[in-house]
């Protein structure tokens, strides 16, 4: 039979809630996400991050949210939407000729990058336009309302009305 004092038996639950603390760090640290490279961009280049949220008007309505990267220039770029914990859900890449979608599951090609960004959101997104948008230029692009009244906080409101469904995106730049 084991006799413990009072004052030792605090000094020991101390020392096991020091225990549990310090493993419990130890493990959070090994699951923290790396942090992202941030290179700068390229002459002519643009880069943008933050976070974005879609809503279609459809039956049911749709509606997520996603973090995004957006960099590169209308002709030569990357658009990569990511999950709240960081993770990759689907990288558009695009050039002059070709598109390409990569997501955990599957990886394709396209010569659209309209075509792309269809299957990735449900909805047509004009992504070259978002560079125009991003900069400060209204940009007219057909059934689309850009409202830039809010870029000076990093806010961006975009909302399509031509073709049905309707179609709200919004987007929160952080860098």
């Amino acid at each position: 039979m084991v006799t413990v004092v009072r004052g030792q038996a605090r000094s020991l639950m101390s020392c096991a809630f020091a225990a549990i603390a310090l493993t419990t760090a130890a493990l959070l640290a090994g699951c923290a996400l790396p942090l992202r490279a941030t290179d700068a961009p390229a002459a002519g280049e643009s880069q943008w991050s933050g976070r974005l949220a879609l809503t279609i008007q459809s039956e049911p309505v749709q509606s997520w949210g996603a973090g995004f990267e957006l960099r590169g220039s209308p002709e030569r770029g990357e658009l990569q939407l990511l999950s709240p914990l960081g993770t990759t859900l689907a990288v558009l890449a695009w050039t002059p000729t070709v598109a390409s979608l990569r997501q955990p599951a599957q990886e394709q090609t396209s010569g659209s990058l309209d075509a792309l960004m269809l299957q990735v959101t449900g909805t047509d997104i004009p992504v070259r336009a978002l560079f125009d948008w991003l900069s400060g230029t209204p940009t007219q692009v057909a059934g689309w309302q850009a409202d830039l009244s809010q870029l000076s906080e990093g806010r961006l409101q975009l909302r399509r009305t031509e073709p049905s469904p309707a179609v709200e995106l919004r987007l929160k730049v952080e860098r």
